[in-house]
């Protein structure tokens, strides 16, 4: 048997069901593409319930099945934006004659297609039904018609339906599924063969064996900016300050540091190396001068410490960066936000820095979401509305990509 281990690793799969009896075969899918590394999410409709139960999918996919637009009971949305965006595939297995007819038509009424009209990702769909129902004209008008928005069309095979009659109508096996999902997400991989650098997360100044100053930074924009790359090829570098995040990606390296000139070190280590690097870690401007040896008691006067500035690592960066390195930055302000991003980006030779406002609800550390600009060197902006922190990372990548083409 082939050895299928983390050939998907970090991609994001969406598995659509519709109410055919084909639908007993799906956990069988779905424990091909986890041991292959992927994350899948099975969104299904109502009536596919009765095939293959919600509780069998959520186990062997790991996640909780998604078949409304809301919970009824306490009315928590679930956003099929957010969802089409965070796919890197949907597969549409077992799709039946009416779920394909509304398809074909803009019909979007349960989750399963308003989803599927917000992605952005190859769409694979399985047609499984009776082969009169699949030999009828508006049957094979709509396939064509899902054809003709780029679809992928994985055909039924020949053989016994569930009918007692023996024709071309049945889903293909699992394993014939998976192939083509390997298939198409090998297809395109835009950072193929580029080495990424990648700072993350804050840095501690320690003051005494048990004090240090900090920020509030997560390094959550960082993981995620350094996983959509890694799903995209990019040999990754990951250079971190310390958090309880954990890289999901093999093609991640991490390098887990704690001060500032540990990270300062870390990063001038492999940036000779790098194609392009993101500097997305919150380093401190200013470090203790002194470090105390034993942890300082309280007494009751007051307390002073005297700070010196850490070395600024972008700048550094910038003074050596070659003409074939990209370099971005970031930028959180609190005030004068465009200006003083579009200073930084010229004093410290970047090609693009992302800039995010305190401002803003929603954005900035410890969150799930952000909202940023992204400036360039050759007077570029762009704005994004408030998303997830995956949605951004993509976001940013997507922006690199355009820019270098």
């Amino acid at each position: 048997m082939e050895n299928t281990a983390y050939h998907l690793s970090g991609k994001r799969i969406i598995i659509g069901i519709t109410a055919g009896i084909a639908a007993y075969k799906i956990p069988l899918l779905i424990r091909l593409l986890k041991t292959a590394g992927a994350e899948v999410q099975v969104i299904m409709t109502e009536k596919a319930k009765n095939f293959v139960t919600p509780l069998t999918l959520s186990v062997v996919s790991e996640n909780p099945v998604i078949s409304h637009s809301f919970d009824r009971e306490d009315g928590r949305w679930q956003s099929h934006i957010e969802l089409g965006l965070w796919a890197d595939l949907i597969i549409l297995a077992p799709l039946t004659a009416n779920t394909m007819g509304k398809i074909a038509n803009g019909i979007a009424d349960n989750i399963l297609l308003t989803t599927l009209l917000s992605a952005r990702c190859p769409v694979l769909f399985a047609p499984a039904m009776d082969l009169d129902m699949f030999a009828h004209p508006s049957t094979q008008a709509n396939i064509k018609k899902l054809q003709s928005f780029g679809y992928q069309y994985i055909p039924p095979e020949e053989g016994f339906l569930a009918s007692g009659l023996s024709g071309k109508g049945r889903m293909p096996e699992p394993s014939v599924l998976f192939t083509h999902i390997k298939q198409n997400l090998h297809r395109e991989q835009r950072f193929a063969g580029k080495k990424v650098l990648i700072s993350a997360g804050p840095t501690y100044e320690k003051i005494d064996p048990v004090r240090f100053i900090g920020n509030f930074s997560s390094g959550k924009m960082g993981f995620a900016i350094a996983e959509a790359f890694a799903r995209e090829g990019a040999d990754v570098v990951l250079v971190t300050g310390p958090t309880h995040l954990q890289e999901k990606h093999p093609g991640i390296l991490r390098k887990d540091v704690v001060s500032a000139q540990e990270m300062y070190d870390e990063v001038h280590r492999h940036f000779e190396q790098a194609d392009i690097t993101v500097m997305a870690a919150a380093v401190a401007d200013y470090t203790p001068a002194t470090k105390a040896a034993n942890k300082i008691k309280k007494k009751s006067r007051s307390l002073e410490i005297s700070l010196v500035p850490t070395q600024d690592i972008l700048a550094s960066l910038g003074k050596i960066k070659r003409e074939d390195q990209l370099l971005i930055g970031f930028a959180l302000e609190t005030d004068n936000e465009k200006a003083n991003a579009l200073q930084k980006l010229q004093n410290k030779n970047l090609d693009f820095i992302v800039l995010n406002s305190l401002k803003d609800k929603g954005a900035g550390f410890a969150t799930d979401t952000n909202k940023i600009s992204i400036l360039d060197r050759n007077g570029g902006f762009r704005s994004f509305p408030l998303k997830s922190k995956t949605l951004v990372a993509k976001d940013i990548i997507d922006y690199i990509d355009d820019k270098t083409r």
